[in-house]
Order: C-alpha cells, then structure tokens, then sequence
C-alpha cells in the first residue's frame, strides 16, 4: 500500500514542481525582455520535460540504470503513440508552423542516433554496450546545437509561432515559484524511482518494464495535458511542437546527462525499445510529411493509440 502512495505522491509533487518551476521561471524570463518565442521553446520546453529528467537522473545516481534508460524511451513511445494518438482523436492534427516542420527530422535522428550509441556490441564488436560519458557528450553537443538552431529560427520566423501564456508575478514570487518547483521535482522523483523499485520487487517484474510503463506515463503527464488541452483549442502545432521537443530533449540532455554522470548499461533486450521509438518517430514523419494534406486524423489517432496498447502487451508478456 505504502508502495503505491509513495508513487501517487511522487508523481504529484514531480508534476506540480514543474508548474512551479516553469510559471517562475517564465515570468523571470518575461522581466528580462525575452521573448515568448524564446521561453516557448526553451523554459515551457524544458518544464514538460523535468520530470523526465529527475526521474532519470536520481535512478542514474542510485544505479538504477534500467528505469533511467527505460523512462526516456518509453516517455518517448508514450508521447507519439499515446498522446499524439488521444490528441488527433480530440481534433485531427495538421502543423504549419516551420519550426515544427524543422524539429520533426530532428526528433528521428534523435532516436536512431539513440540506436546506434547504445548497440556497441552490434556495430563496434564490443564484449557489452552501454551509453558511455563520451556518449553523454555527444547527445548534449547536439542539444546545444538544436536550442541554437531552434530558436534562431523561432526568432526569424515570430509571425508563426504560437503565443506563450505567462503569469505576471513580482520577481520575489517567480524566485520562491522556482525554489518550490525544484523542491517538489527533487523529493518527487525521488519518491517514484524508491517507489518504482519497490513495485517491480513486490511484484516479481523487471526494472525495465516499471520504467518503460508505469514511470514513462506518469513522467509524460504534462505533455498529455498540454497535447490534449491545444488539440481541443484546435491549436495543433502546440499540440504536434509539445510532443516533439520534448522527444528531443528526453534524448539529447536527459541520457546525455543521466550518462555523463554514470555510464548506462544497454542490455539486448531493450533494443526492441529502442526500435519501437525509431518505429514512432518514424510513422509521426510518414503521417506528416508524406501524402498531399499532412495531418494525422481521427482514425490514425485510434490506431495509434492501438499500437501502443499491443507494444504494452508485448512488454508485459516477455518482460
């Protein structure tokens, strides 16, 4: 009982705690004349992906590498499949916004660059694989190089770029926002990773399916909020862009952290995972990309959603 309380309670604090963070950060951010482009793309960004990030970063630290790795990719199955799939079914989703269209390759490359670190074993002959410090490296070089690139082409292009909605509180209150924001990211995601840990045990299931099931949906729940309530404003870019970025920055600085800190272990059997998280990255630039109107509707949504519901069968049945 106390398992599943600790759970509740961390994903509470974890998901409160980047609200926190992200409405202190952004007002800051708006005194200092930045723009809302800007706190768009980077701040709200990174607040949706913070509990990922926590989350991670403590099962790192602890040596829980298997919920580390295990959050990021299934975060990552979960935000295309699950909540781009419940999204579309809310109102089909189309993207005309060009720095959308910009992030979407990025996204794939993030994850089949994702492939190719963690198969050492596969592609270099290697006695094991992991995701080293070297690793670690590469994906933040490319972070940096995607903020770069983003919001330069954010800044260049304001006219498409949807509005950013930011408290006005006085710059002590923003402060104490950020403080309490980082508080409850820290004990919450503590509280998920001992809680996380405790069920597989109890339970007499493996680290990497609590990770990759229970830990990546609950981490995920701000982006199915801010996915589901922009599909339902009809906003879908915020609704496509949301999803994407935060696909890119569960990759590129939270394994490239989580693996500068300590390298992860990649076992075998998380490459289908892996795969699965190409295979996403890939139908959403197929339904996006390929064909004359560029929208994922209604009935792709639904079978979307179907495949993430076998792929959580496949999991429980073979881990």
């Amino acid at each position: 009982m106390m398992t599943y309380l600790l759970l509740i309670l961390g994903f509470v604090l974890l998901i409160k705690g980047a609200d926190f963070l992200v409405d202190g950060s952004a007002s800051l951010a708006k005194k200092y004349n930045i723009s809302n482009i800007v706190i768009g793309l980077t701040i709200v960004a990174f607040g949706t992906s913070t509990p990922e990030l926590i989350v991670s970063l403590i099962a790192s630290m602890n040596g829980n590498t298997e919920i580390a790795i295990g959050n990021v990719v299934g975060s990552n199955i979960v935000n295309i499949f699950f909540i781009l799939g419940v999204s579309a079914t809310i109102y089909p989703l189309a993207t005309k916004s060009n720095t959308i269209w910009k992030e979407i390759p990025m996204s794939l490359l993030a994850a089949l660059l994702l492939w190719v670190m963690a198969n050492d074993q596969l592609i270099d002959g290697d006695n094991s694989s992991m995701l080293s410090r070297i690793d670690g490296i590469v994906f933040l070089a490319f972070f940096i190089i995607f903020i770069y690139y983003t919001v330069g082409i954010a800044k260049s292009d304001t006219d498409d770029s949807p509005e950013i909605e930011i408290q006005n509180i006085t710059p002590g209150k923003s402060f104490l926002f950020i403080v309490l924001g980082l508080a409850g990211l820290i004990i919450g995601g503590k509280w998920i990773v001992d809680g996380a840990v405790a069920l597989a045990k109890n339970m007499g299931l493996s680290e990497s399916l609590i990770g990759l099931t229970i830990v990546a949906v609950g981490t995920s729940l701000p982006e199915l909020a801010a996915s589901a309530v922009a599909a339902y404003k009809k906003q879908t870019d915020i609704a496509i862009g949301n999803v994407v970025g935060s696909n890119i920055f569960n990759i590129f600085l939270i394994l490239g952290i989580s693996s500068l800190i300590k390298p992860l272990p990649f076992t075998s059997g998380s490459n289908i995972d892996v795969m699965v998280a190409c295979l996403a990255s890939i139908v959403l630039f197929v339904l996006l990309f390929v064909g004359k109107k560029h929208i994922i509707q209604k009935w792709q949504g639904l079978l979307m959603i179907l495949i993430y519901v076998i792929y959580v069968g496949y999991l429980v049945m073979t881990k």
